[in-house]
């Protein structure tokens, strides 16, 4: 039996639902990690300021060490380990290899996850802070490497790899050029997929 400071939760992730019981402080960066052995989403400074630790929510990016796993009961959660199509890497993941989008690889799985969410943003219309015209009927901006470089700018790498990050983005929008235009945020499923 639960206690009123724990619960048993549900969580789907990946495509498959892990069943544990949690203290309600649990951050879901700690639950993937700890409980789960989903490694790939990495602690960095656990303080929501670094990205290594993005995952996809609901098609959503969301930085893991802030987000209670209780809170993420009923969601559907994509980590680094699922965004591959069984041996089929994704777009982003391809891209990153084929540019050499990481150094020592720490932030990367945080990169990708991210990387993902904001083609998908961008494809639905959602402005950036240097997005010049943000009228709806005006659709995406163009994905330049300044839109690149502020929708990324949550996630940070010690090793410097930004240029290659960019292009790495760029080119994997490029594969995708529809990604998310399918609803994000109101078909989820059709969002990660």
């Amino acid at each position: 039996m639960a206690s009123s400071t724990s619960s048993v939760i549900t969580l789907n992730i990946n495509g498959e639902k892990y069943t544990l019981p949690v203290d309600h402080r649990t951050t879901l960066l700690d639950a993937l990690r700890e409980r789960l052995a989903l490694t790939g989403s990495k602690k960095g400074c656990d303080q929501g300021q670094c990205g290594a630790c993005t995952v996809l929510l609901d098609g959503r990016r969301a930085v893991s060490c802030l987000q209670l796993a209780v809170a993420a009961e009923g969601r559907e959660i994509t980590t680094i380990e699922g965004v591959a199509e069984g041996d089929q890497l994704h777009p982003v993941q391809q891209a990153f290899l084929d540019l050499d989008g990481f150094q020592c690889g720490y932030c990367t799985p945080g990169q990708i996850c991210s990387a993902i969410g904001v083609i998908q943003e961008h494809a639905a219309g959602w402005p950036s802070a240097v997005t010049e015209d943000v009228r709806p009927e005006a659709g995406p901006p163009p994905l330049t490497a300044e839109e690149i470089r502020e929708r990324m700018s949550g996630n940070l790498c010690r090793c410097s790899a930004y240029v290659s990050i960019v292009e790495a983005v760029a080119r994997a929008a490029e594969a995708q050029p529809d990604a998310g235009r399918a609803g994000l945020g109101t078909e989820p499923k059709e969002a990660v997929a």
